[in-house]
């Protein structure tokens, strides 16, 4: 079955009233004033339903379904369907019989949400219609539609902003041969550093920890130089040990002795 096959309803309406309407007199439209508004010619069911792209306006018997009447609508607004100039809940249609006899009459609701519920459902059925249409012409020409220009215009620049590429330069610049791991050079006056030496050196490490160490009273002595000849051997000695009164310090034990002969035992 083909897609045009299907039928879909639209819009229903429990209550509708047709009227029969005199002949235009003026291309101003329609008046729901010049009908009999309080004696309709019927009263139905409406029900509007679409198969393909055409609209059906359907008037049908309340109880048995039976079809009274029915309006084609190929477009809307339309000729087939028009509002008329004085109020909202009425409307002129144009009704065939499917043997080329056509005539005009005016149909009426009670309810004024009824009347916009029909003309909603006529006015997205017709702009489905509209979308499609739009749709199957981009399928048969898809290069007729906008193109996005994507390219520089005469005179336009465009600026990027990279960084850390100075920081990478600085990592990436050759070291001088023989260099290795550079270390600053100390500063004037202080005391080079202690290295440990590289492996293999444990010889020259051990010949420098054997040489002995001079003490510093023999560095402050060694200013002097030789004794006089001239003095005598008191003095000689006197001058050559300097340190001789500290040499020995009383033990313990006489001190205690020393003390303990001032002690008064009571």
């Amino acid at each position: 079955m083909a897609e045009g096959d299907y039928e879909s309803v639209l819009c229903v309406k429990p209550e509708v009233h047709v009227y029969k309407i005199p002949p235009r007199a003026t291309n101003r439209g329609y008046r729901a004033a010049d009908w009999k508004l309080d004696q309709p010619d019927w009263t139905g069911r409406l029900r509007i339903t679409a198969k393909g792209n055409i609209a059906y306006i359907k008037l049908e018997d309340r109880n048995s379904g039976e079809l009274f009447a029915q309006s084609p609508v190929d477009q809307f607004p339309g000729i087939a369907v028009e509002s008329v100039v004085d109020s909202s809940r009425y409307f002129v249609i144009r009704i065939e019989d499917g043997n080329g006899r056509r005539a005009f009459i005016g149909i009426g609701f009670v309810d004024r949400g009824d009347a916009f519920d029909f003309n909603v459902g006529l006015q997205d059925h017709f702009k489905w219609v509209k979308q499609q249409s739009e749709l199957a012409k981009q399928a048969q020409n898809p290069d007729s539609g906008p193109k996005l220009d994507l390219g520089f215009k005469e005179g336009q620049t465009i600026k990027l902003s990279i960084g850390n590429v100075r920081k990478k330069e600085n990592s990436t610049k050759p070291r001088p041969a023989g260099s290795g791991i550079g270390l600053l050079p100390p500063p004037p006056g202080a005391k080079a550093p202690i290295l440990l030496p590289p492996p293999g050196s444990q010889g020259i490490l051990d010949q420098v920890t054997q040489q002995p160490m001079q003490s510093p009273t023999a560095e402050l002595l060694e200013g002097f130089g030789s004794p006089n000849p001239s003095l005598p051997l008191a003095t000689h000695a006197a001058t050559t040990d300097l340190w001789g009164d500290f040499a020995t310090a009383p033990s313990s034990a006489t001190s205690q002795v020393a003390q303990s002969a001032n002690w008064v035992q009571f």
